[in-house]
């Protein structure tokens, strides 16, 4: 019986993964799985009312908050917390727990970076969650193993990743600086070696998606893996995907509203996810575009990237003159500043495509919704997952980002506004194109919902890891009562 069970929890604070994480701790639980989520009391406060939704409906589900010791500080726990926070104040509580506590695994995330020695010296069963999908990490280790773009004289060079099932057309501009680097061995060996002393991985994917590449990473790159997505699904209520990651900045009600006054699939949603600070001069571009483009669009605008110019910050001075006027008298465009509830967005039937980041969690997320995609990456594996999206799923238009940057260093040069209508018309105006793309997005759409309900693929691996566990449990059990 999965009831036997117990799995724990320990998600990173960002966004991106925090928020797949703990919709994995759910989604385990509604199979019946004892799960724990651990956090620092700070960070339980962003997902504690849908875990006490889940608890009122039966599901065997609670949040541990950790104690710090005394003195330190809470690492940070806002949903834009970078990659390289430091967590390691929690070692000493999390140690005590496993040790008080043992669960029978403990799933991980790969930025605890102290984590995989810590945890292993409790003898609890470790798995790693990285954040990633499986094509990105197919690529990137095929990159590292024959690097290709040592081949080529310039940035804007292109060149082919050897070894794909596809034919994925790069330059050296869109590559994270870690793969520039002359150096062997693979990025963050630490975390790559947390891996490989791991029990495996569990990814937020479904194999229906990604078939080649599942298969591959499964033989070829990890010891084993379980493909459990997407896991943004297990938010089935109004309340779950409103109240998902963080407050929004809107009232649901007046999004929806503004919504549902709009003709079926004629809304984009604009949105580059919770990392992501995007210059003056970019937004500048991109109003610019939206607005020529003469389309209804919802667009949420996150972090900024300041400046410092002239003495000024460049905050106020990233709209156009009169645009949020405009937008008013017209009623054809909406800004959240903040937090959008982006779920009930992206599922809203007037909605018809998405501008992204192209953040796996985002790219999954308009999958599950059957949207086509305007492609704009900027950083992290963003620029692989463009490619899947563009070459590989043909549901996609690339804007024309060119330039790989740091979460917190100044972005390159901005994509024309010319380039951003020239990518939402393609999408929105309607033709063959168009419309083949918006044909095979609801297509994978509906392949997602299947892959999570009973006998789906995603349902079947998440089963076949509590199988594992309750086998490991059993032969513990027998040799502890020897």
């Amino acid at each position: 019986m999965a009831d036997e069970v117990e799995m724990f929890f320990f998600p990173f604070m960002g966004g991106g993964h925090q928020i797949p994480m703990i919709d994995i701790a759910r989604l385990f639980a509604s199979h019946g799985v004892r799960s724990t989520i651990i956090a620092t009391p700070d960070n339980a406060l962003s997902f504690q009312r849908s875990i006490a939704r889940d608890r009122d409906s039966g599901r065997p589900i609670s949040i541990h908050p950790l104690e710090l010791p005394q003195g330190s500080e809470q690492p940070d726990s806002d949903m834009s917390a970078a990659p390289f926070t430091d967590t390691s104040m929690l070692q000493e509580p999390l140690t005590l727990l496993l040790i008080a506590r043992p669960p029978d695994c403990i799933v991980v995330d790969t930025f605890h970076r102290w984590s995989a020695d810590v945890i292993d010296a409790t003898g609890v069963p470790r798995i790693v969650f990285n954040g990633n999908g499986c094509f990105s990490r197919c690529a990137q280790e095929l990159m590292r193993t024959y690097k290709p773009h040592d081949m080529v004289q310039s940035e804007y060079d292109p060149f082919e990743i050897p070894g794909l099932p596809d034919r994925i057309v790069m330059t050296r501009s869109q590559l994270p600086h870690f793969h520039k680097q002359k150096v062997g061995g693979k990025p963050h060996g630490r975390m790559s070696n947390s891996e490989d002393k791991s029990l495996g991985v569990v990814v937020n994917s479904f194999l229906e998606l990604e078939p080649a590449y599942v298969e591959y990473f499964k033989k070829e790159m990890v010891k084993k893996a379980w493909v459990v997505g997407p896991v943004s699904l297990c938010n089935r209520n109004v309340a779950d995907k409103a109240e998902r990651g963080q407050q929004a900045a809107i009232d649901e009600h007046s999004c929806l509203s503004w919504l549902n006054a709009k003709e079926p699939n004629s809304v984009l949603y604009v949105s580059f996810g919770s990392l992501a600070r995007l210059a003056p001069e970019q937004l500048l571009e991109i109003a610019y575009g939206l607005e020529a483009s003469s389309c209804s669009f919802i667009w949420a605008v996150g972090k900024i990237f300041e400046s410092l110019e002239n003495g000024q910050r460049g905050r106020e001075n990233w709209l156009p003159s009169g645009f949020e006027e405009r937008l008013k008298r017209s009623k054809r465009g909406l800004i959240i500043r903040g937090w959008a509830p982006q779920l009930l967005i992206l599922e809203h039937p007037s909605v018809g495509a998405y501008m992204t980041h192209c953040g796996w969690n985002s790219t999954l997320e308009g999958v599950s919704a059957g949207l086509p995609m305007v492609t704009f990456p900027h950083s992290a594996e963003q620029f692989f997952n463009e490619k899947l999206i563009t070459d590989v799923l043909r549901i996609g238009v690339q804007v024309g980002s060119m330039e790989w940057a740091s979460w917190n260093t100044k972005p390159g040069p901005p994509v024309g506004r010319e380039k951003v209508e020239a990518a939402v018309r393609k999408l929105m105006d309607g033709g063959e194109e168009a419309a083949e793309m918006r044909r095979r997005a609801k297509d994978l759409g509906e392949k997602a919902k299947r892959a999570v309900e009973e006998g789906g693929s995603s349902y079947e691996d998440a089963e076949a890891l509590i199988q594992e566990l309750m086998s490991r449990k059993k032969v513990s059990t027998k040799r502890s009562s020897r």
